[in-house]
């Protein structure tokens, strides 16, 4: 499914056989291990890897009161799952997690961010369950309302609306986005249809032995559905009948209003192709993205953060007499395409802007200001800082699963992941000094080198004298073969006449 806006793509969501998601899944857990140092439990639900639960994430009383509660309910993607009281809970105490939980004990969790690299699931113990108009939260006793209905009289109309219909001690709601101007009828509804899911993933929990999965998150299309489309779009395109008799009957069901603006596309010529998304998805990839202007930005992931470096490349501005319009030019609309690629790429941990140095104060702020204002409109939360001494904009984005880039390619077995290989001249150093070991240990008495041919021809046209002088330095015969079935950078040592590859025994890792 793709997401555009302003005929762009803004967002990309994959369903595929070969990568489960487990966002907003439910399970009944067995607690494999506690640990008091950093206050987190690990938690067997199934999977390959534990999930980490973590003291912040447990079951507590909720306060009654007037927060503005976000509606993504910690996962940014339209999938529930907990975390419904956002990022702001890190800076509060919480009673420890030994005093809690034991080795052994079964809790209900939730999956609210997906396996990364070497890490587990991150799990919640405060579910919830997202319908279109409301997030119910059976652990929680609080009624809020999403911070994005900003009107006061509406959102005070709907948070007595809810006390009057949620039972006192039973449940907690939060009322999304999309139910603005929502009626008692129609939140009854839902409610009701909620708590009723409840009751049954409670009873399989009662029936079933940890670790269980107790109740599994809606399909792509279905949760998209649920928790995007809105009279702001306008207008859903699907090129798969079935899929569009589900999506029309999920519609017709909460929001008729909606139905005119499903179409179901015939077009001979791929829906993807004719809106230009195959193209935007091949650039998703690339480290450099063009901007309007001529500049450019750099987007390098790292380990530990992604940075993301803008240059004006060939824009030098109309009159080429004022440099600070032409750089705060360019550096607006890098933040603008920032924002973009951050959704695009599904990015998230530490973000690390080097936009091009302004002197102005006044500029530094309209370029933040402008940021933020296109980061607003992302479903995972983010959070952008102040320009730093070093003329940086450090930022946050909550992750909830692997990138784009991670989920669709996997490390280069040529460059085992780096993105660069050895030039020919030192794939010629790295065989000198493997002939020399070789001559060393005196063990062989003629070796074969196969190479690439590209290897090959920098020794004959850049270093003819290459097999002569080894020749001199040791006692070996040595002969060089030309091979394009290996990498450029890649060479194998064969001994003697049976050509027996004895290249692990000299070459250094």
């Amino acid at each position: 499914m793709a997401l555009l806006e302003d005929s762009h793509l803004v967002e990309l969501m994959l369903d595929r056989p070969d990568q489960g998601r487990l966002v907003g899944n439910l399970y009944l857990g067995k607690v494999e291990a506690v640990l008091p140092g950093i206050q987190a439990a690990f938690v067997d639900i199934g999977t390959d890897k534990a999930g980490f639960l973590h003291a912040s994430d447990l079951v507590r009383d909720e306060d009654d009161d007037d927060d503005d509660d976000d509606e993504s309910n910690g996962n940014g993607n339209g999938n529930g799952g907990g975390n419904h009281r956002g990022g702001r809970r890190r800076s509060r105490t919480y009673p420890p997690i030994q005093e809690q939980l034991s080795k052994g004990d079964t809790v209900i969790v939730q999956v609210t961010k997906e396996p990364i690299g070497t890490k587990g699931p991150r799990l919640t113990a405060q579910v919830s369950l997202p319908g279109r108009f409301l997030v119910y939260m059976p652990f929680s006793t609080h009624i809020g309302v999403s911070r994005k209905i900003e009107q006061r009289d509406e959102r005070a109309r709907l948070r007595d609306m809810a006390r009057e219909v949620v039972p006192e001690g039973e449940a907690g709601v939060i009322i999304r986005t999309v139910g603005e101007e929502l009626t008692r009828k129609k939140f009854e509804a839902e409610f009701d249809r909620l708590h009723s899911r409840w009751k049954k993933i409670k009873r399989r929990a009662d029936s079933s032995k940890a670790p269980a999965q107790i109740h599994g998150e809606a399909h792509l299309i279905s949760g998209v559905i649920r928790d995007l489309f809105s009279d702001q779009f306008d207008s859903l395109s699907v090129d798969n009948p079935d899929a569009y008799g589900e999506i029309l009957q999920y519609i017709r069901s909460v929001d008729p209003d909606l139905e005119d603006r499903v179409k179901l596309d015939r077009d001979r010529v791929p829906l993807f192709d004719r809106h230009n998304i195959e193209e935007e998805i091949r650039e998703a990839f690339g480290r450099r993205v063009t901007l309007p202007s001529g500049g450019y930005i750099i987007v390098e992931p790292t380990e530990a953060l992604v940075s993301i470096d803008v240059n004006t490349g060939r824009f030098t501005g109309k009159g080429r007499k004022d440099p600070e319009e032409t750089i705060l030019k360019t550096n607006l609309d890098a933040a603008k395409e920032v924002a973009r690629q951050l959704r695009l790429r599904d990015i998230g941990g530490i973000i690390v802007v080097d936009f091009i140095d302004m002197v102005s104060q006044e500029n530094r702020d309209r370029v933040l200001h402008e940021l933020k204002s296109h980061l607003g409109r992302d479903r995972a939360r983010t959070k952008a800082f102040a320009v730093s001494e070093l003329g940086l904009i450090e930022m946050t984005r909550q992750r909830v699963r692997p990138s784009l880039f991670q989920t669709l390619t996997k490390p280069c077995d040529h460059c085992e992941g780096q993105g660069r290989i050895f030039t020919p001249p030192t794939v010629a150093r790295r065989v000198e000094r493997s002939l020399l070991r070789i001559d060393g240990q005196g063990e062989e008495k003629s070796v074969a080198i196969r190479i690439h041919p590209d290897v090959l021809i920098h020794l004959l046209e850049e270093e003819p004298d290459f097999l002569p002088r080894m020749r001199e330095k040791v006692e070996v015969e040595v002969e060089l073969i030309d091979d394009p079935l290996l990498r450029e950078d890649q060479f194998r040592l064969l001994s003697g006449p049976a050509r027996v590859d004895v290249t692990e025994k000299y070459v250094a890792r």
